[in-house]
């Protein structure tokens, strides 16, 4: 049992409790004396009563407010009674973004908003870039640690930069610095696990690090950067003896740095003890708060930034207060804001985006032994495809070839599955609704049972389980996961309750993608569409999407059979076979 809050201000008092629906009931009688009052805060979560004249001159809003509180901590509904005083009325009105000067030194050209970002980043130094989730937060960092690389002189040095983030987009990290900033990243593993510095000191014919940028995952932080931790139930941060090479990195990227949010856990302060001292830090996260405003306290530490806030104490004291843990909300906005933090909506920015974006997101396989048996099978059959001289045989042979490259489409869903489910847990867990194709009856299955609140549109669904799902999807605040196959659900339904759709498998051809995507790209839809395509790293889901999104003609029925779909497949397999069949 907690509390009950009240907050006196100049003009109100702001009344928080753990929800009683007979709490409720009691103040709402408030407004039989005082017109249009309680109201209730929904941002705030708080009940608001003004200090205005109430129909009995004898009882005042003070008295009403007092009456109620005592009365609630009598019957048991409430511990006690906690009073503060807010006496200024102030309007936290957010500061403008400042404008972007200068050369940015992408390859690809940032939208306005991204290069405000950069702005803000290259001023701040420690920041946590939060935009919405398909904002382009990745370039953003990108283009920051480059710029500043490149103009050292007025912003100082950026390179090494060590980056950090979940284990699925490692390869992602190091493909994007490769296509937006023609940067070589390297993935630290167990081969580099000696040596990787050596990677930053050999340079090229300009002088340049032949390799500025190192990748790794957060389980993966002790492996490489710590040197010994002192046993005990509690580890301190000064029990943890980092490698020394930690040293090197003069900036550090925290992919989705919301998952450092306790203070708890080895995996925080490990991130913490490599951040320390170092005059670039940028956190990455759509959702900086998952539960409540306690949730910013590590992320901050690791930024070196809560003592702009007053440190611990004053942080709780001011921000973590009342039954939710969250208080003071539009100040903290306004305090993040100017401190060390900026967050853009897709709304806001949405002339600026076109309607529809894809990204693939390239992920380890958890069956890499099972996969590269069935790519040898299927590569007997190739040779033996290309050695047919009989145009029969040859027919029949590209039937069985089509049979093994769905197989090995197959066994590399099932590996995705686990990193895929991280990319779903980061979505929904963050209050987003997420659209997800699959195409095996497997691994649907299997995402059911990581999502058991999910709901489905299958081949094993009936007409009203559909409709069901879709409707729950739809209007359901508290249903953020819809899974679907392709031939239940990649036509005819409307799903633009999410802007978001992910694919952990896909179908041969771009209209069948194209169909999938539209469920949420159609009429109704407000927000720019984020399309998310999983590829197993060296897998035939490289290759295939590939064919699917710069070799749409293949795939168009209209001008092509599926015969001559199927030749243009396997022929462009073939090439990419090339040297092993």
């Amino acid at each position: 049992m907690k509390p009950i809050y009240v907050t006196e201000t100049p003009g109100t008092f702001r009344l928080s409790f753990e929800y009683n629906p007979q709490l409720v009931d009691v103040i709402k009688r408030i407004r039989n004396y005082i017109p249009n009052n309680p109201k209730w805060d929904n941002e705030e979560r708080v009940w608001v009563v003004e200090k205005k004249p109430s129909l009995d001159p004898t009882k005042d809003a003070r008295w009403f407010v007092e009456s109620f509180a005592n009365w609630a901590v009598r019957i048991g509904a409430c511990l006690s009674i906690s009073r503060r005083e807010e006496m200024h009325d102030i309007t936290y009105e957010l500061p403008p973004m400042a404008e972007f000067v200068g050369e940015h030194y992408m390859k690809l050209t940032p939208y306005p908003y991204q290069l405000e970002g950069v702005r803000y980043a290259l001023d701040h130094k420690r920041c946590i870039f939060g935009d919405q989730p398909g904002l382009g937060k990745t370039l953003q960092a990108i283009c920051a640690v480059v710029k500043a690389h490149k103009e050292a002189e007025v912003y100082g040095e950026t390179f090494p930069v060590l980056v950090v983030c979940p284990a699925a987009l490692k390869v992602n990290w190091q493909r994007e610095f490769k296509k937006f900033a023609g940067i070589q990243a390297i993935i630290l593993d167990d081969k580099n696990r000696d040596n990787w510095h050596r990677f930053y000191e050999l340079k090229n014919g300009a002088g340049e690090p032949i390799c500025p940028v190192f990748i790794t995952n957060y389980e993966s932080l002790k492996k490489f950067f710590v040197a010994s931790v002192k046993q005990s139930q509690k580890v301190k941060l000064n029990q943890i003896k980092f490698d020394e090479r930690v040293a090197l990195f003069r900036s550090v990227i925290i992919d989705e740095s919301h998952k450092c949010k306790s203070r708890q856990t080895q995996q925080s302060k490990f991130v913490q003890g490599i951040c320390k001292d170092k005059k670039w830090i940028f956190a990455l996260t759509g959702t900086p708060v998952v539960n409540n405003n306690t949730d910013l306290i590590q992320q901050l530490n690791i930024l070196g930034r809560l003592d702009d806030f007053g440190g611990y104490q004053r942080f709780v004291a001011e921000f973590c207060d009342g039954p939710k843990q969250s208080s003071n909300l539009k100040k903290l906005n306004y305090r993040l804001w100017c401190t060390c933090f900026f967050r853009r909506e897709k709304q806001k920015v949405l002339t600026q985006l076109p309607d529809k974006t894809r990204q693939y997101i390239t992920c380890e396989i958890t069956n890499r032994k099972e996969y590269e048996d069935c790519e040898r099978d299927l590569l007997t059959y190739l040779r033996q495809y290309a050695n047919a001289d009989d145009d029969k045989i040859a027919r029949a042979m590209r039937g069985m070839v089509m049979v093994r490259m769905g197989k090995l489409k197959e066994i590399a869903a099932r590996g995705k599955i686990k990193a895929v489910s991280e990319f779903i847990h980061d979505t929904i867990d963050g209050g987003e609704k997420l659209i997800m194709f699959a195409y095996l009856k497997e691994v649907v299955e299997a995402l059911k049972a990581e999502f058991p609140d999910a709901v489905t549109v299958t081949g094993s669904d009936n007409i009203q389980q559909k409709q069901y799902a879709v409707d729950k999807f739809q209007n359901d605040p508290e249903c953020r996961l819809i899974i679907l196959n392709y031939k239940s659900g990649g036509t005819g339904l409307t799903l633009t309750a999410s802007s978001r759709v992910g694919f952990i498998e896909f179908p041969w051809t771009y209209s069948d993608c194209e169909q999938a995507e539209d469920r949420a790209h159609r009429n109704g839809q407000k927000n720019a569409v984020n399309c998310y395509y999983f590829l197993g790293e060296k897998t035939i889901d490289e290759y295939m999407y590939d064919v699917i999104q710069t070799k749409k003609n293949i795939a168009n029925e209209v001008t092509g059979t599926t015969t001559q779909v199927e030749e243009d497949i396997i022929n462009i397999t073939m090439n990419l076979f090339k040297g092993r069949i």
